[in-house]
């Protein structure tokens, strides 16, 4: 078996759940896939299902009932994937913003570079944001830089959705206790693993605004960030994290 699980929560991705799905298992690692589908009404979940029959045992998925949120979709696939024991959990958006081609260099940021958590950076070299209006690009870099000033980590994309963890991040950092679902839900993943002692390496990406199918972003999700940083550090003063074992 593989050591590494890729996640893709997916609603109303019939466009590109196929096109995604084939283009990891076209690379020259393996990896698996997790679909977790939330009762997508567009027939997301039965094209899954048609290609599980071509890829029997590296496609999996997961139907929900109805849209939960991505940060309980994630929390549900890390379980599923800790439970069936891959050593590599990654996220991952089904739109193609973030490109397959970089899964490997994810994996050898955790694997040769020692990274207990890899993450896709669209900030750590510049601003590598393809096809955004400026608006939005300049909403999420500077939202970056307000998280970083507020939690004091040193992470130039503190909302990226493009990552790899190893098992033991996730085993450790308590998630019955993450509770935001919306892109503050990516810096509260990030938040816990830099207090619990794990080590963050960004690692660069392209990324590249969805071509097909309709963008899930709007402003509701960017006040959560805003508001939710302060209130995670808030709570940081009162909470005392597990720790990172050291390995032999």
């Amino acid at each position: 078996m593989p050591d590494s699980i890729v996640i893709i929560p997916t609603y109303n991705e019939k466009e590109n759940v196929e096109n995604i799905i084939r283009a990891v298992f076209a690379l020259e690692k393996e990896f698996h896939v997790l679909i977790i589908d939330d009762g997508s009404p567009d027939g997301t979940a039965g094209i899954v299902k048609t290609l599980q029959n071509e890829f029997p045992e590296r496609l999996f998925l997961i139907e929900r009932a109805g849209k939960q949120g991505l940060g309980t979709a994630y929390l549900k696939g890390f379980s599923w994937s800790i439970e069936h024991r891959y050593d590599f959990i990654f996220e991952m958006d089904a739109d193609f913003s973030h490109n397959p081609n970089d899964l490997p260099r994810l994996y050898e940021a955790c694997t040769a570079g020692g990274a207990d958590v890899a993450v896709g950076s669209r900030y750590c070299n510049g601003v590598n944001v393809v096809n955004w209006p400026l608006g939005r690009v300049l909403m999420s870099y500077y939202a970056s830089m307000y998280v970083r000033l507020v939690t004091g980590m040193n992470i130039h994309d503190t909302t990226a959705g493009f990552k790899c963890y190893r098992r033991e991040v996730l085993e450790t950092i308590e998630l019955d206790k993450i509770h935001f679902k919306g892109y503050a839900f990516q810096i509260e993943m990030k938040f816990t693993a830099y207090k619990c002692g794990f080590r963050i390496v960004e690692v660069p990406i392209i990324f590249i605004n969805r071509v097909l199918g309709v963008s899930k972003m709007n402003s509701s999700i960017f006040g959560e960030a805003l508001f939710g940083v302060l209130e995670l550090k808030w709570n940081s003063f009162f909470r005392k994290y597990p720790q990172k074992k050291q390995r032999a």
